[in-house]
Formats: C-alpha cells, sequence, structure tokens
C-alpha cells in the first residue's frame, strides 16, 4: 500500500491551538505575506512565484495541512534503528535464493509454491512475487514470533479459516495482489495485535462483520480494488479502526448501519464506486472524522443533514459526481473543515454563502476557477485557468490579448476595404461582385467578434475572476458567440457556393448551368437565414441547450470540459463534423478537378511554355486556397474528434485556435479572393495612372509614363470598345480615365483564361506622336 499517500492524506488530532490561529488583518480576498505588513490576493499566493519577496506567499501551498508526521504517531511506524540489528543470518538454515539478516527472511521472487520451513522465531517474512496458490490450515502456526508477514503478488485463491493461527504477536499482514474472492469469519481469529490488514487488489465479493472477529487492535484496513457490493457494519470486531479504504469496489447503497460501530474512524474513503444513495444517518456515529472521500460514484444528490454531525472534518471530496445541485448550507456544520474538493461538479446555484461558514478553509477545488470568485477568502483555489483565461485576465496569455486586436484589425480592415473598393470595379459579373460582398460581410463579423472579445478583455483586466461567470452567463456573451458562429457558417457556405459556381464554369463552360439573378439573390438570402437559425437556435432553446456558449471566457463553443446535453452535443457534432467537414471536402474536391481540367484545356490550346506560366500561376492561386481552408479547419475537426473520443483537451490550444485558428479565413478572404485578382490589380493601376498625371499637372512638370517593368507587371486587359490605342498618360493638359476592366468572371480571371482557347492577346502600349510625348515608345506584347 502506498504509504506516502497515506501519510498526506492522514488528519487526526489537529491541535486545537493550530486551527484558533489568528485571522490575518487583511481585505476579503486579500492574504499576509507572513510576519510583514504587505496583503497580496488570492491570485498571487501558490501561484509559484515570489510575490512577497520573503517566499510567504509560497509556503504551506501542499494540501497536506502539514500533518504527515501523525501517521506515525498513529500507527505506531517504528523508527528503524540500523544499529540495532545485526547483519548476521539468526535463522540458521533457509531456504536456497532466500536472504536473511538478523531474524528476518527475504524469500520474494524466488518461485516458492509453498511456505518455507525456517526457524521458529523469525520475526519477520518476505513471500512476494512467487506461486503460492493456497494457505492451508495452522501454515504459520509454528511462528509465533512472527510480527511482519508479506504475501502479495502471488497467486493465493484459497485462505483457510485457520491458515493464521498462532499469529499472536503479528502486527502487519499484506495479502495485495493475490485472487482471493472469499474470507471465512474467523479467519483472523489469532490475531489480536495485528494493526495493519491490507488487502488491495483482489476479487473478494463479500464480507460479514464476523470476517474480521478477533481484530481488537486494527487501525488500518484497506479494501481497495475488491468487488465488495454492500457493507453490513463492518467495525463492529474492529472497535479501534481508525483508517478504512474501499475505493475501487462496487458498492452501490450506504445505509444507516454501514459504519454504525466505527465511533473511532478518521478516515473513510468511498471513491470509485457506484454509490447512488447514502442514507441522512449513515455518518452520524462518525463525529471523530478526520477525512471522507465520496468522490468518483453516482451521487446525484446529497442528503441536506449527511455532514451535520461531522464537525471534526478536515478534508472532504465528493468531486465528479453527477450532483446537480448543491444546497447553500450544505457545509454550514463543518467549522474545522480545511480542504474541500468539488471539482467536476456543475454548480449552477453557486454563491458566496455556501463557503462563507468555512472559516478555517484553505484549499478547495472547483470545476471551473470561474468559481473561486465565490470564496474569496480562501488562500488557495484550484484551478487558477482553464487555459483562455486566469484570475486576472479574460485572455490569460500576453500574446492572445496583443493579437486578439491585430487579428481583429486586420480582419475588420480587409473586409470593409474590399466591400469599399468593389465599386471601382466595374464587372458584367454583378452577380458574382455581389456574393464577394456578402462574404466579406460574412467575415467581417468575426473581426467584430474578436473586437469585443478584446474590448471586454481590457473592461475586466486586473480582476477578471470577479465578473468570469457573470460574463459567461450574460446576454453579452451569449450574443458575441452567436456572432462568431453566424460568421463561420454563413462563410463557410458563401466559400462552398462560389466553388462550386466556378467548378461549373470551369468543367461544364458551354452548359448554361450558372445561376441567374434571381437564383443568386434566393441562394445568398437562404445561406444568410440558415446562418441566423443555426446561430440563434442555442439561445432561442435554451432549455435544451443550456448554457452553449457560455462554456468558457470567448463565448465560443469550440471545446466544452463541461457534460454537454444531449442536444447539445448533436448540434455540435452536426454543425463541426457534419456540415463543416462536407463542405471543407466540396472544396478541396472542386479545386482538384478544376486543376485538372484546366490543365487538360492548356495542354490542347496554348503553346507548352506558356502552358506551363498558366499552370503555376494557377496552381499557386488553388493552392493559397485550399491551404488556407485546410489551416483553419482541419485542426477545428481534430479538436472536436478528440472531445468526442473524451480526450482531454488543454484550455490553451482552445484559445489558440479561437484567436488564430478559426480567423484565418475571414482575414485572408479578402486577400484571395479579391486583393491579389487581375481586375483589382488594374483598378489599383488605373486609380495609380490618374495620381501620377495629376500630380505634374498640378504642379507645372511633364508627366512621366511607368516604367516599362511596371508596364510588364500589369499589362492590362483588352476592353470591349477594341484594343487600346495608346498610352493612357501620354495627352496634354488633361486626364484620361482607363477604360474600366470587364471581366465576366471577376475575382477568377487568372483561372477562367487558361479555359478560353481563343482569347486574344493584350495590347499593352501604342505609340503617341512624338510632339506629344517625345520620351515614350512603343510596346507590344507578344
Amino acid at each position: 500500500y502506498n504509504i506516502y499517500t497515506l501519510t498526506n492524506i492522514f488528519f487526526i488530532n489537529i491541535p486545537q491551538q493550530f486551527i484558533n490561529e489568528e485571522k490575518a488583518t487583511c481585505p476579503l480576498g486579500y492574504f499576509p505575506c507572513g510576519n510583514l505588513t504587505v496583503c497580496l490576493p488570492q491570485l498571487l499566493h501558490c501561484n509559484g512565484i515570489n510575490d512577497c519577496g520573503n517566499q510567504a506567499d509560497e509556503e504551506n501551498c501542499g494540501d497536506n495541512n502539514g500533518w504527515p508526521h501523525l501517521f506515525d504517531k498513529y500507527f505506531g511506524m517504528p523508527s528503524y534503528n540500523t544499529g540495532t540489528k545485526s547483519n548476521v543470518c539468526l535463522l540458521g538454515a533457509v531456504p536456497e535464493l532466500c536472504q536473511c539478516r538478523d531474524l528476518e527472511l527475504d524469500c520474494d521472487s524466488t518461485q516458492l509454491q509453498d511456505i518455507p520451513v525456517v526457524a521458529i522465531n523469525v520475526t519477520m517474512m518476505s513471500l512476494q512475487r512467487n506461486r503460492l496458490q493456497k494457505l492451508k490450515a495452522n501454515t504459520f502456526f509454528r511462528y509465533q514470533s512472527l510480527q511482519k508477514l508479506y504475501l502479495q503478488h502471488n497467486r493465493i485463491q484459497d485462505v483457510s479459516p485457520h491458515a493464521f493461527r498462532g499469529l499472536y504477536n503479528l502486527t502487519r499482514l499484506y495479502l495485495s495482489y493475490n485472487k482471493i474472492s472469499a474470507l471465512m469469519p474467523g479467519v483472523f481469529q489469532d490475531l489480536h495485535k495485528l494493526e495493519w490488514l491490507i488487502l488491495e487488489n483482489n476479487n473478494i465479493h463479500e464480507i460479514s462483520s464476523m470476517t474480521f472477529s478477533g481484530l481488537n487492535s486494527l487501525v488500518l484496513l484497506v479494501l481497495l480494488n475488491n468487488s465488495l457490493t454492500e457493507l453490513d457494519d463492518i467495525c463492529r470486531e474492529m472497535p479501534i479502526l481508525n483508517w478504512l479504504d474501499l475505493e475501487g469496489n462496487l458498492i452501490q447503497t450506504i445505509g444507516n448501519v454501514s459504519f454504525c460501530s466505527c465511533s473511532m474512524l478518521t478516515v473513510l474513503v468511498l471513491q470509485q464506486n457506484r454509490i447512488s444513495h447514502i442514507h441522512e444517518q449513515a455518518f452520524s456515529v462518525l463525529q471523530k472524522l478526520g477525512e471522507l472521500d465520496l468522490s468518483n460514484n453516482k451521487l446525484v444528490a446529497i442528503p441536506p443533514n449527511l455532514f451535520v454531525l461531522l464537525g471534526d472534518l478536515l478534508q472532504l471530496n465528493i468531486s465528479y459526481n453527477p450532483i446537480v445541485e448543491l444546497q447553500v448550507d450544505h457545509f454550514d456544520k463543518l467549522h474545522k473543515l480545511k480542504s474541500l474538493s468539488i471539482e467536476g461538479i456543475e454548480i449552477g446555484n453557486i454563491q458566496r454563502r455556501m463557503f462563507e461558514p468555512l472559516k478555517y478553509l484553505t484549499h478547495i477545488y472547483f470545476k471551473k476557477f470561474q468559481y473561486c470568485g465565490y470564496a474569496p477568502h480562501v488562500r488557495s483555489c484550484k484551478p487558477n485557468t482553464d487555459g483562455i483565461s486566469s484570475f486576472e485576465d479574460l485572455l490569460a496569455n500576453i500574446v492572445l490579448r496583443v493579437f486578439v486586436w491585430v487579428v481583429s484589425a486586420t480582419t475588420c480592415f480587409g473586409n470593409i476595404f474590399v466591400i469599399c473598393m468593389r465599386s471601382y470595379i466595374r464587372s458584367e459579373n454583378k452577380l458574382h461582385a455581389m456574393c464577394i460582398i456578402s462574404l466579406c460581410c460574412a467575415d467581417g463579423l468575426m473581426g467584430i467578434y474578436l473586437f469585443m472579445i478584446g474590448a471586454y478583455d481590457l473592461k475586466f483586466r486586473g480582476e477578471y475572476n470577479r465578473h468570469a461567470q457573470a460574463w459567461m452567463d450574460s446576454s453579452q456573451c451569449q450574443v458575441i458567440g452567436s456572432l462568431a458562429m453566424l460568421s463561420t457558417e454563413v462563410s463557410v457556405l458563401l466559400l462552398t457556393y462560389l466553388t462550386l459556381e466556378k467548378y461549373i464554369c470551369i468543367v461544364y463552360p458551354f452548359q448554361y448551368l450558372t445561376p441567374g439573378w434571381r437564383r443568386t439573390v434566393t441562394i445568398l438570402l437562404g445561406i444568410w437565414v440558415f446562418g441566423f437559425i443555426v446561430a440563434l437556435l442555442p439561445l432561442v432553446f435554451k432549455g435544451l441547450f443550456r448554457n452553449f456558449y457560455g462554456t468558457n471566457g470567448v463565448c465560443f463553443p469550440l471545446h466544452s470540459e463541461q457534460p454537454e446535453t444531449l442536444w447539445a452535443h448533436v448540434y455540435s457534432i452536426i454543425i463541426f463534423l457534419g456540415l463543416n467537414l462536407v463542405a471543407f471536402l466540396i472544396i478541396v474536391l472542386a479545386y482538384a478537378s478544376m486543376f485538372y481540367n484546366i490543365q487538360r484545356t492548356g495542354t490542347q490550346t496554348t503553346k507548352y511554355s506558356n502552358h506551363i506560366k498558366k499552370e503555376v500561376t494557377i496552381a499557386k492561386r488553388f493552392f493559397s486556397i485550399v491551404i488556407t481552408d485546410s489551416l483553419c479547419w482541419i485542426p477545428i475537426f481534430i479538436l472536436k474528434i478528440l472531445s468526442l473520443l473524451q480526450v482531454e483537451i488543454p484550455g490553451t490550444i482552445s484559445s489558440w485556435v479561437v484567436i488564430f485558428i478559426l480567423p484565418i479565413n475571414s482575414a485572408l478572404n479578402p486577400i484571395l479572393y479579391t486583393l491579389t485578382t487581375r481586375p483589382f490589380k488594374e483598378t489599383i493601376l488605373q486609380v495609380w495612372a490618374n495620381y501620377r498625371q495629376r500630380r505634374p499637372l498640378l504642379s507645372g512638370h511633364q508627366a512621366h509614363h511607368p516604367s516599362l517593368t511596371w508596364q510588364e507587371m500589369w499589362p492590362l486587359q483588352e476592353n470591349s470598345h477594341g484594343p487600346a490605342t495608346g498610352h493612357p498618360l501620354e495627352t496634354t493638359g488633361t486626364i484620361v480615365k482607363l477604360t474600366p476592366v470587364e471581366n465576366t468572371n471577376e475575382g477568377y480571371s487568372d483561372i477562367t483564361t487558361s479555359t478560353q482557347q481563343l482569347q486574344k492577346q493584350h495590347t499593352v502600349l501604342s505609340v503617341c506622336s512624338k510632339k506629344q510625348a517625345p520620351n515614350t515608345h512603343t510596346y507590344t506584347n507578344k
């Protein structure tokens, strides 16, 4: 048995003067720095940093209350004095492979199949990791001086009722890691001095009070990881039992007589059973109980008066039970409680009143760090963060706090800029422009979402924990979360629609399948309506989805550590692993098909060298579009799949995904679908050319046309009125406006150009009279 664990959690007979220590004269939520007059807030204590300067804020942070020495005191662990023991074997002849020192015999891992025969004055016998299968009657009768017997890690299945007969001086008996399924009444009848009985990791399925008859001196009983289903006055034959460990059994009910004779019990461990019901008087006799562990069971409710008589309780653990509600006065009578663990429990009605009576509480453990704000008088509250937020800030990481503004500004500016510039790019295909503007509106909402998160991070700076729970439950958080969901889903659907539209234009150019004005408007309206439904559904049916958006400080339901309702769970899977995954696959496959068709068409209609250049350009565009979609959605798909498989996901990962990964498409879509396209470049060239023409006219100097390098990098397309007849800058006294670019597939001109087999070569410049522009020359694209 793990002695270190026993030592660390033992709380018995705490000196009263320690419990009645003077209360610090610091404001609520602040604690003193040792003997200094400085007070630090709760969040700066036990955080691994010397904030006081004298290490006082990092002292006594361990949850053992400083009493490990009591284990030796009350369990009589001997202080071994190696000077009093002889290294000479005093047992005479011993079996081969066994080791002997003084009166102690060590036969561990020697393949023994039976108990060895040695001198009768042996005091310790260790027979661990052998092949013992049965303990026969009177096996140890001749060893009446035996004090310690170690039989762990054997194959013992059958223990005779008289197996331990005659062991009147035995104090320690270890039978762990065997295959014992039953213990007959009276099997320990002669073990009057036995103090420790360790029976962990067997298959014991039934015991009665008479099983332990004769154990008048037993103080420690360990039945960890067996198959017990019920308890019936287990302490009746063990009047001074101090420590009872029943972890990892199959117990379902604790009745009012289960511990009715355990008045001396100080430690009771019942974790990892199947307990669903506890009688209200089950612990009424345990008035000396110092530690109670009920974690990892199936308790839905705790009886109102279950803890009323546990006035000496120092440590209580009820974590990871499906408790739906804690009563406000559940802990009122636990005046000496120093450690309270309620991890894994959603406390919907949490309030300060629950923990105010616990004046001496030094450690408290919640499911969410936001709950720490309801226990400001407790020095050590865990967890300190959920990976996204911390005690101080909504965004725990300085990098996140900076980049939330950078990404927000980039997203908002890029999309607003594209929406404004679209009015300067006159295109025959107004429907495509409408789709692009609609996409920018959706992506702009993501920028607004990040802006709002950054704004609330500033608002709560330095004191977020005081507002954390109220913030996540607030209507503002719900609205911001639904805004992000609306942006995400509308953007995904619009990208899918734009991809399919281009796919039809390129793969089936002569089928007249391109949607008209009415159909396009209907599709766009349908996408936005669907996006609003998806985003608002958890808000309208809050009873089914609970606090769907308020599971973390950034109000986005990417990953939830708390148990989701069935509706929320199914909804999340359908959206992230259904709709979005299908849309992503459609985009990737459609672009792959488009590239294949363009490659096939290009090899048939162009010279090989030109074909290679166009392929490289198209491949770059395809790669950019697909890679941004992949960078955005593949991490999210992986995260949701791991969440579905109940893999523990650090909150830090979720925060980086929300701030950096999720907005990738929103930030880069303006660049990919507008800023890098030929019509946009030519519009910029037009503005620049007019600016260059206006500048010398206003200053009275001669105009200078763009350099040859500039012209070759940005050749103008031929417009519908015929080829250009002169350079736009080669005029005198007036500013000539370039003919607007007309492109039937704006935003994809590089792609569609490759599929038009009869497209003409672009005329870049024409010569004008040398009188008007004596320094100009004529260049023509070949």
